[in-house]
């Protein structure tokens, strides 16, 4: 799966002839949907950023591992539409009766240290609930308290692109396209077992030099559309998941 292209929408897409805005395709010309996730950020807590971009991830797996997101369930249809189209996720910010409205709506809440995301099953482009699409893409900026401490060795890691600036909102659906990634490239058996263990993972900024050796190895790598943000065709994450491999 690796070198797969997708869109992330945590900011306004680029209007047309931006150099930040991809040349449109066939899957572009194709019913567009968006996987919402909705981070709460009140004013007097917000969360860490890497809580923030580890609890996205997270979200978007537990959608996907969801039993309503398979076979004959109430979401199965939508997350085909989805995924047959061009992979979008769109990050909004929510607080106060913002989140409570939000948390009203059809989805799944996943909490994380500092950090609550709700995310939502597809929805097309221009057809958001009213109550999401009110919410602003801006002002996802986060910071770290502290700096994370070092992923460990036995769950996945998601490596962030050291030579990118990318928004909060940004690097959350980045990560989420990391994490799907990964799970598409497990076998039944390890997805469920990731599940199972409540999907853990990391999400850290790779130094340099490691990041070359990612990129050359394999490993499941997105590609961004450029609609948002940074350049077309920028590598902005390696999903690691050798550690859900070992022993299988």
């Amino acid at each position: 799966m690796g070198g797969v292209t997708y869109e992330t929408s945590a900011e306004t897409p680029a209007p047309a002839g931006s150099p930040f805005r991809a040349e449109p395709t066939a899957r572009d010309l194709a019913p567009q949907f968006v996987l919402p996730l909705v981070v709460r950020i009140e004013r007097a807590a917000p969360p860490a950023r890497t809580d923030a971009l580890e609890t996205a991830a997270r979200a978007v797996l537990v959608l996907l591992g969801d039993e309503r997101s398979g076979g004959d369930g109430p979401w199965a249809g939508a997350v085909r539409d989805w995924q047959d189209a061009r992979i979008r996720k769109v990050v909004r910010r929510a607080r106060g009766a913002e989140w409570r409205r939000a948390e009203a709506l059809d989805g799944i809440t996943v909490t994380g240290g500092s950090a609550e995301v709700r995310v939502f099953p597809p929805v097309p482009l221009d057809g958001w609930p009213k109550d999401l699409a009110k919410l602003q893409v801006s002002g996802t900026d986060l910071d770290d308290p502290r700096p994370p401490a070092p992923a460990g060795p036995d769950v996945p890691v998601l490596w962030l692109n050291p030579g990118l600036e990318m928004s909060a909102g940004k690097a959350m659906a980045q990560a989420g396209h990391g994490a799907q990634l990964a799970w598409w490239d497990l076998t039944d058996t390890q997805r469920a077992a990731w599940r199972d263990a409540g999907f853990p993972l990391s999400v850290r900024t790779a130094a340099p030099g490691r990041w070359r050796e990612l990129t050359g190895s394999g490993l499941p790598l997105v590609r961004d559309a450029g609609f948002t943000e940074i350049a077309p065709g920028s590598c902005t994450v390696v999903a690691d998941h050798r550690a859900l491999r070992q022993g299988s």
